[in-house]
């Protein structure tokens, strides 16, 4: 009994180092981008990734969570921007009492890991061993997690895992504001607004004698001056 209870303490702080572990990004030999806890040798453009997880729980991982979390491991992709799908994702991990691992979106090189483990730029994004959801959908998170074998709600104690820190250094995208005509520059009129359209010239009406020509008056009875009868 005591030692196995010291090898459920084992696995948990295994799985608290793994989480936390420097991820680093490299090239392999056949040119394509991998990403891992360690860069094999002969490994081109190695670098280290400034990926911020959020802390586990300090609780021991149950013998039968551990295998699975081996076997099928959780990580779950968010955003510093992302505020109300990212916490519902989170919130429905750790109801079920999952071991996850979360990794902060918040550069290139973690977007370019997000797209390979994802094949998108959305967030959240729930991967499961080689399953992938993108978005935060509940009856999809349960599907995943159901085929992985993972226990149901209420079986394991529910988690308190809360979001990564900020990455150090990290500024939030400026918020885009409507842009304004330039000055000096004209409107074009909107959808509604004829003041810009032109046409033919209207033609008189049935009443307008201004646009008629005929042959010039006769001179009246009494003549016009000048003129010879």
């Amino acid at each position: 009994m005591i030692l196995r209870a010291f090898l459920l303490v084992l696995l948990g702080l295994t799985t608290a180092g793994a989480a936390l572990a420097q991820q680093y990004r490299w090239v392999d030999q056949n040119g394509k981008v991998q990403f891992g806890d360690v860069a094999p040798r002969g490994a081109k453009d190695v670098r280290k990734l400034n990926v911020t997880t959020a802390k586990p729980d300090a609780a021991p991982v149950p013998f039968d969570l551990a295998e699975l979390q081996k076997n099928f491991p959780v990580a779950l992709y968010t955003a510093p921007i992302c505020k109300e799908p990212c916490e519902r994702a989170r919130g429905a991990l750790n109801k079920r009492g999952v071991p996850f691992s979360e990794i902060q979106v918040s550069n290139s090189e973690t977007l370019e890991q997000l797209k390979k483990a994802t094949g998108s730029e959305n967030v959240p994004a729930l991967v499961v061993g080689r399953s992938v959801q993108s978005g935060f959908d509940q009856n999809r998170y349960e599907a995943l997690l159901d085929s992985a074998g993972y226990p149901a709600a209420g079986v394991f104690p529910a988690r308190t895992q809360a979001a990564p820190p900020l990455p150090e250094g990290y500024e939030p995208p400026p918020v885009a504001e409507p842009a304004l005509p330039a000055a000096g520059l004209e409107q074009k009129p909107g959808p509604y607004d004829a003041s810009g359209l032109t046409g033919p010239a209207p033609k008189p009406g049935q009443y307008d004698p201004s646009g008629l020509t005929g042959p010039p008056p006769k001179p009246g009875q009494y003549g016009i001056p000048g003129e010879s009868k």
